[in-house]
């Protein structure tokens, strides 16, 4: 069991930006998980693995194919406080899932 978080590399964030805009997105996903997967995923030690995509419409497709696979998902759109206008989308987790499911999705991203 894994959950990966992808991160827009065009919008050149700070590391503590990129750090709360990873936790949005992977708590906002672990939400959205069914409570099987959920209690799986925090007895496997809650893996979490962060990826860097091009820019936002690599990042709604990733979405989509989530979408379309059934896998939880939940995409950061940016209050616009900070570094970004306001509703920037900035970043997207995607489950926890099997870590099979999710790397038939993200197994060409590079680490961030």
């Amino acid at each position: 069991m894994k959950q990966v978080i992808l991160v827009r590399k065009d919008l050149k964030l700070g590391k503590g930006k990129i750090g709360s805009q990873v936790a949005h997105a992977s708590l906002g996903a672990y939400r959205r998980t069914e409570k099987k997967r959920k209690e799986d995923w925090d007895r496997e030690g809650s893996k979490k693995i962060v990826l860097k995509v091009e820019d936002e419409s690599k990042l709604i497709k990733f979405q989509e194919i989530a979408r379309e696979k059934k896998l939880s998902n939940f995409l950061v759109i940016d209050a616009g406080l900070t570094q970004v206008p306001r509703a920037t989308i900035t970043s997207l987790g995607i489950g926890p899932a099997e870590d099979e499911k999710i790397d038939e999705i993200v197994k060409d991203l590079k680490l961030l």
